[in-house]
């Protein structure tokens, strides 16, 4: 039963010797309520603005000399968020310990894991606790002796144990990593073995649901059923995991109480951050004046997160959150306001910004001649557009080799594939299911995210990262093809807005001439197909890995916006308790 458990890629395998059962992961934690609610987007011109109240407080940044053009009016279909300027003013209730006293105890706890790893006196044991560390979200402060016991598992005889739930866990942990051996739902093409082992271990998974099993086993069996343990969003499992732990037979006290510190200094970490993302956002879209784009900075920054959560992460969260919101910009003037004729002039200004980009580098303020091009409503979002990678630029210090060029150009690539759906939707072109599908798994955000995502990595890999990044690798596709399926099933039977070109799900349907059921189920198999590519890429350069493996995040993040065929991060009030839970509500 055990190895069954294992195969099916949502189990924590590691159990006692002839208990005859095995702990699973993906708990979930109801959430509490909040006693004060956060603000709707504020109504304006008939639509919503989320948050256009005030410049960025405390940063210099370049000025808009085009604010006080006039705003086009228009109303998006888009719900509010109910966030708007809620972090800008909110300040978290004083914790029962000092953060300097939370600091000082936590390092203490490290020590004590540290001691854990010597005093581990058989590998069966060091692989659990590195499972349960990984599962709490506190393995980053170990990588050191992460890395040794993997090197002393592959060395070793470990496989050769008679106890398969063990062997299977060592397998993932393994693959996991980037080490070539063969555990179920880490699997590539080529690989049967596997593809029965995963439909065994769900078949008799399946069976155990409606027996005697008890919490927390019997919540983490379906959970695992229902999204298998490497694809999960790590951040959620955390979440998850650490209002489940206590329950576990012999769990570990340092360890639950180093996670609940980690976590809970986090996230004043967090806070603070979405703090200032807010009030960029409010600069950005009190700017732009743009009534029919969706307010989703804090959502932008959620997806930031669950990527790098990690103290000394904020440049690389702060850029993604930065992008998402680009993209959602520029994606609802294409597919909600804009003409052909307008989307075109934005395309060919942006296309051709690198002399404006030059210009704004030496005199911090774009000549009004740079922008005479683009219709009157979008050159304020135009000249954001280079403002804003202008202040990234200016926000990399100086020890980071993060060259945001690579960035701009990915965007306008980005653009000019929003371009091409804008043709299609305009003469009302159905392309092939091929070809919809290479453009959209781009315009989805990969390329762009991947370039932004590399600004987390380690300076002594990040030219070589940027430039492997660049060059769109096929892991890169198949984490936006990933995306972008996942993104169509859940907005197939939304309200389409009138730009829209036709998702892959249409096209699909329209191309075989099938009903959207048999479109969904072939889709559903190509998404299997793309999560090989992702495990394969984690063999193929190991140098790159620690670059690899904010992409596969990326991809792992769909399960948390587009879960159960709903799309999160446009209906955003069905994010809103993962929010609270995640950086309102400490544990």
């Amino acid at each position: 039963m055990a190895s069954a458990v294992a195969a099916s890629g949502g189990a924590r395998v590691c159990m006692k010797s002839g208990q005859g059962q095995a702990t699973f992961v993906l708990a979930t934690k109801s959430p509490r309520k909040l006693m004060a609610k956060p603000s709707c987007c504020m109504k304006i011109d008939g639509g919503f603005a989320g948050g256009a109240r005030s410049a960025v407080q405390g940063r210099r940044s370049v000025a808009s000399p085009l604010a006080a053009a006039a705003v086009p009016e228009k109303q998006s279909g888009f719900e509010p968020s109910p966030w708007s300027d809620f972090f800008t003013g909110y300040e978290p209730e004083p914790l029962q310990k000092s953060e300097e006293w939370m600091l000082v105890r936590a390092n203490e706890l490290k020590e004590h894991v540290c001691m854990m790893f010597k005093s581990c006196n058989n590998m069966a044991t060091q692989i659990c606790l590195l499972d349960t560390l990984q599962h709490l979200g506190i393995d980053y402060h170990f990588k050191e002796q992460i890395d040794t016991i993997l090197s002393q598992i592959l060395e070793s005889e470990f496989f050769s144990s008679s106890s398969l739930s063990e062997v299977a866990l060592g397998f993932r942990l393994l693959r996991e990593h980037g080490h070539w051996v063969s555990p179920a739902h880490l699997h590539v093409h080529g690989e049967p073995t596997l593809e029965e082992a995963i439909t065994f271990a769900r078949r008799h998974l399946r069976s155990m649901r409606g027996s005697d099993l008890k919490t927390p086993l019997a919540n983490q069996v379906k959970r695992a059923l229902h999204i298998p343990l490497p694809r999960a969003c790590k951040r959620i499992e955390t979440l998850h995991y650490i209002s489940e732990y206590k329950e576990e037979e012999g769990y570990n006290p340092v360890l639950l109480e180093l996670a609940k510190l980690d976590f809970n200094l986090l996230q004043h970490v967090h806070l603070k951050e979405l703090k200032a993302i807010t009030e960029w956002w409010n600069n950005f879209s009190r700017n732009i004046g743009l009534s029919y784009i969706r307010c989703r900075v804090v959502e932008s920054y959620t997806w930031a997160y669950v990527v790098y959560y990690q103290r000394g992460f904020k440049l690389p969260r702060r850029i993604i959150a930065m992008m998402i919101v680009l993209i959602t910009t520029v994606d609802d003037t294409y597919d909600i306001h804009a003409t052909i004729d307008d989307c075109r002039k934005l395309h060919e200004a942006i296309q051709s910004n690198n002399d404006d980009w030059c210009r704004l580098s030496r005199a911090n303020t774009p000549p009004l001649s740079l922008i005479r091009r683009v219709q009157e409503y979008l050159k304020r979002l135009y000249m954001e557009l280079l403002i804003t990678f202008k202040n990234i630029e200016d926000e990399v210090p100086a020890n980071v080799d993060y060259n945001v060029s690579y960035l701009r150009k990915a965007f306008q690539n980005h653009v000019s594939g929003y371009l091409q759906e804008a043709e299609w939707s305009h003469n009302n072109h159905w392309p092939k299911f091929e070809d919809q599908v290479n453009l959209t798994s781009l315009t989805v955000g990969g390329p762009t995210l991947s370039l932004s995502v590399m600004a987390g990595v380690d300076r002594k890999i990040m030219k070589q990262s940027l430039d492997w990044a660049a060059g769109v690798p096929d892991v890169v596709i198949a984490g936006g093809k990933i995306v972008r399926f996942m993104n169509d099933i859940a907005a197939f039977k939304r309200r389409k807005c009138k730009g829209d070109a036709a998702s892959s799900v249409e096209c699909y349907i329209h191309e075989h001439g099938v009903t959207d059921k048999v479109a969904i189920a072939r889709i559903d198999e190509l998404i299997e197909e793309e999560w090989k590519i992702l495990n394969k890429a984690r063999f193929e350069n190991h140098a790159i890995l620690p670059a690899l493996q904010p992409i596969i995040d990326l991809a792992r993040s769909s399960s948390l916006f587009y879960d159960n065929r709903n799309d999160v991060y446009t209906t955003s009030t069905h994010l809103q308790e993962t929010v609270e839970s995640l950086f309102l509500k400490p544990i």
